[in-house]
């Protein structure tokens, strides 16, 4: 009997997992612009610690035994022919080549930042681009935080961390940062950055200056339009959440009016059973959740009920974000429930081979 053919296509975080679910049971191909898993989390350890953060976070996939079983192809998504059911893909020498499916992952994610970009790079070019943004910070004396969400306030504490006699000052538009967490959240948090010696600003939000992508880290100064005087500094972090879905090759049925992938429930497409999206890119809720949610389990479940003819289970979204909100720190890591409350993992680093590598990951090579 014939597998089913599943294209997975964008291997960050969520699509990498779900394609390590459904190795066993499917020939999955997975499709990424880079040659391995660069995760876009814990901004504030790969700034700060990049050596460690690519440790961890930054893995080729041939270091993932469970991806032994799916071919991959490293390449840029172009269309996506829904009746056909096959995806363009042009490869780094700029050849096309297609990719026929059964079912289809839209996990191609967002881009936020110049840590999260979509564009094909190698393996000399990712680590080019660590090490060159670690260094524009440690020759900063002054570095301004532009941001309320988790990438800026882990950037904040770290950077102060790693170089105590630079000054951090972190500027957010709320009168409280972490808005979508547990008020709990930010209390804890605040006074961590207070005792870290990190400057707080609320109420202060940044002029975006015309045509600015994000995409790299500025120096000041910065406008404020809440009426405060510019704010000078040698190097300026944009972690403002302006999330960019990477739905361009996407036909236009599939997205909502933001451009992100419409699902039900199910995390299928409507009218489309055999198309499912996740992470960044589904507009599961309004905060995206199915990206730290760890829905990767529940879709892959569907996906094999879906090819069986059985019946889907429903993706429900927290009230609040949750998980880590500062990353690994001082050997130990927080972990935030929805309700603020807050779970201490100490010894971390001992910890996260066997959590991270082998429970949730099936096995990473060293």
């Amino acid at each position: 009997m014939t597998r089913p053919r599943v294209v997975v296509a964008g291997l960050g975080d969520s699509g990498l997992l779900t394609a390590i679910h459904l190795a066993r049971h499917a020939d999955v191909v997975g499709i990424s612009s880079k040659p391995g898993l660069v995760s876009g989390q814990e901004l504030g350890m790969r700034l700060a610690r990049p050596d460690e953060w690519a440790d961890q976070y930054w893995n080729t996939f041939d270091r993932y035994r469970r991806l032994d079983k799916v071919r991959t192809v490293h390449g840029t998504l172009t269309s996506l022919d829904l009746e056909g059911r096959e995806v363009a893909v042009t490869l780094p020498d700029g050849s096309a080549q297609l990719e026929t499916y059964d079912v289809l992952v839209i996990a191609t994610g967002a881009s936020n930042g110049f840590w999260r970009r979509p564009h094909v790079q190698s393996v000399d070019e990712i680590e080019a681009d660590l090490l060159d943004a670690h260094e524009r910070l440690a020759d900063a004396g002054s570095v301004v935080v532009i941001g309320g969400g988790a990438a800026a306030v882990s950037s904040a504490l770290h950077l102060k961390t790693r170089w105590p006699a630079m000054r951090v000052d972190l500027h957010f538009p709320g009168d409280r940062a972490l808005p979508h967490h547990h008020p709990r959240v930010w209390s804890h948090v605040r006074g961590r950055l207070t005792d870290a010696g990190v400057g707080l600003h609320p109420g202060h939000r940044a002029v975006v200056p015309d045509g600015f992508e994000l995409d790299r880290i500025t120096e000041g100064p910065v406008a404020w339009s809440t009426g405060q005087e510019p704010t000078n500094a040698d190097a300026v972090l944009w972690t403002i959440g302006r999330l960019k879905p990477n739905s361009g090759w996407l036909p236009g049925e599939l997205l909502d009016e933001d451009g992100f992938v419409a699902v039900l429930p199910t995390l299928q497409a409507p009218g489309r059973p055999e198309v499912f999206a996740i992470g960044d890119i589904a507009s599961t809720d309004p905060l995206r959740a199915s990206a730290r949610s760890r829905a990767d389990h529940l879709l892959a479940r569907n996906i094999r009920a879906h090819l069986a003819g059985r019946r889907l289970d429903s993706f429900k979204p927290p009230g609040a974000r949750w998980g880590s909100v500062l990353g690994p720190h001082r050997n130990r890591l927080e972990v935030f429930a929805p309700s603020g409350q807050r779970f201490t993992i100490p010894a971390w680093p001992t910890l996260q081979p066997w959590v991270v590598r082998r429970a949730i990951y099936k096995g990473i090579r060293r």
